[in-house]
């Protein structure tokens, strides 16, 4: 069974840093591509930024800019680095790898998410 645990979330002012990981673990062969997804309360989950196999990269629009996507193949790990970080950033973060394949069945790939994690940005 393949686990996503995050870890980065928390407070800061406007204009701070904050990275998030994202360790993915178990019987991995491969993970295709990794991103994440953020919801506000009271708002619907929105696409934040994605990261595929050979590592090319997509944001959106209102984060372009300020939010840098990696990963670690090796590691099965992916990063988000968020700078000039704004209030209207502030929302639960959920990370997920998609099209994973692992050694219990090769054959089917696979999407997990992980079990997000807080950042709050004041003003």
């Amino acid at each position: 069974q393949v686990q996503l645990v995050e870890s980065g979330g928390g407070m800061v002012q406007a204009g701070g840093s904050l990275r998030l990981s994202c360790v993915a673990s178990g019987n991995i062969l491969s993970i295709n591509g990794m991103g994440w997804y953020r919801q506000a309360p009271g708002k619907q989950r929105e696409f934040v930024a994605a990261i595929s196999s050979g590592d090319a990269t997509n944001y959106r629009d209102s984060v372009k800019g300020r939010f840098t996507i990696s990963r670690d193949h090796a590691r099965n790990e992916g990063y988000l680095q968020m700078d000039s970080l704004k209030p209207e950033d502030t929302a639960e973060y959920y990370c997920y790898a998609e099209k994973v394949l692992t050694t219990t069945d090769p054959r089917r790939p696979e999407d997990y998410w992980s079990q997000g994690t807080q950042v709050t940005v004041s003003s």
